[in-house]
């Protein structure tokens, strides 16, 4: 099945959590849901992505800080994922919900780079996102933390 873990278990990753679930974790999507989603974007998500949101379609992850030698605004060593956007546009807090990119790039004014996907502790100050900056919009993003705080 998976190419891009293989030899990994993906479904490991996940965090139980009932607000998540309620507010971020999108049904599995169909290859329909998908191709909406990305029209709607602009933007062809990552395989790794996909495949990903194939295992369970958001949520909050088990082990969720990672180290950086990059200084943000809250932590000198370290970035914090919280809640991860699933591929959808039904949850408040998936890709295409009511807290999803259209308010990260127009009410929040985020710079358009790529496709927001999770945010930190911050609420809102602070999101990953996947840079299409380098790559085109169907090439493979980069992963970039971008904080409000820091002028984007």
């Amino acid at each position: 099945m998976s190419q891009v873990f293989k030899d990994f278990d993906l479904s490991s990753v996940w965090e139980s959590d009932s607000w998540a679930d309620e507010n971020y974790k999108e049904a599995p999507f169909t290859p329909e849901i998908l191709a909406a989603v990305e029209s709607e974007l602009g933007y062809k998500l990552p395989q790794s992505f996909i495949e990903l949101m194939a295992v369970q379609n958001g949520g909050i992850f088990v082990k969720n800080c990672f180290p950086t030698t990059q200084r943000n605004s809250w932590a000198k060593d370290h970035v914090q994922i919280c809640e991860v956007s699933g591929i959808g546009f039904e949850k408040e807090g998936s890709l295409c919900g009511e807290t999803g990119q259209k308010l990260w790039l127009e009410e929040w004014e985020y710079p358009p780079i790529g496709v927001y996907f999770a945010n930190d502790p911050s609420g809102g100050h602070a999101l990953f996102a996947l840079d299409y900056r380098e790559c085109g919009r169907d090439g493979e993003p980069k992963v970039v933390f971008v904080e409000q705080e820091s002028d984007f």
